[in-house]
Protein backbone atom coordinates (compact mmCIF):
# COMPACT_ATOMS: atom_id res chain seq x y z
CA UNK A 1 0.00 0.00 0.00
CA UNK A 2 3.05 2.24 0.31
CA UNK A 3 4.11 2.29 -3.32
CA UNK A 4 1.70 -0.16 -4.96
CA UNK A 5 4.38 -2.77 -5.63
CA UNK A 6 2.42 -5.68 -4.15
CA UNK A 7 -0.78 -4.56 -5.86
CA UNK A 8 1.07 -4.27 -9.18
CA UNK A 9 2.53 -7.76 -8.84
CA UNK A 10 -0.88 -9.15 -7.84
CA UNK A 11 -2.61 -7.45 -10.78
CA UNK A 12 0.03 -8.69 -13.23
CA UNK A 13 -0.35 -12.34 -12.19
CA UNK A 14 -4.06 -12.28 -11.30
CA UNK A 15 -3.47 -12.90 -7.58
CA UNK A 16 -5.20 -11.47 -4.54
CA UNK A 17 -3.32 -8.29 -3.44
CA UNK A 18 -3.89 -9.07 0.25
CA UNK A 19 -2.13 -12.41 -0.06
CA UNK A 20 0.80 -10.81 -1.88
CA UNK A 21 1.07 -8.16 0.86
CA UNK A 22 0.99 -10.79 3.63
CA UNK A 23 3.70 -12.82 1.89
CA UNK A 24 5.82 -9.67 1.40
CA UNK A 25 5.56 -8.75 5.08
CA UNK A 26 6.25 -12.34 6.19
CA UNK A 27 9.32 -12.48 3.94
CA UNK A 28 10.92 -9.65 5.93
CA UNK A 29 11.66 -12.23 8.64
CA UNK A 30 13.66 -14.39 6.21
CA UNK A 31 17.26 -13.29 5.59
CA UNK A 32 17.67 -11.80 2.14
CA UNK A 33 17.33 -8.69 0.00
CA UNK A 34 13.53 -8.29 0.24
CA UNK A 35 13.65 -4.59 1.07
CA UNK A 36 16.05 -3.96 -1.80
CA UNK A 37 13.76 -5.92 -4.15
CA UNK A 38 10.77 -3.84 -2.98
CA UNK A 39 12.68 -0.60 -3.65
CA UNK A 40 13.66 -1.83 -7.13
CA UNK A 41 10.02 -2.75 -7.78
CA UNK A 42 8.96 0.71 -6.63
CA UNK A 43 11.18 2.25 -9.29
CA UNK A 44 10.64 -0.34 -12.03
CA UNK A 45 6.85 -0.89 -11.90
CA UNK A 46 5.06 1.91 -13.74
CA UNK A 47 2.45 3.99 -11.94
CA UNK A 48 -1.17 3.36 -12.79
CA UNK A 49 -2.68 6.37 -14.52
CA UNK A 50 -5.81 7.55 -12.80
CA UNK A 51 -8.48 9.09 -14.96
CA UNK A 52 -10.46 12.02 -13.63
Amino acid sequence: MIAGVCAGIARRFGWNPTIVRVVAVASIFIPGPQVLAYLIGWVAIPNERQEA
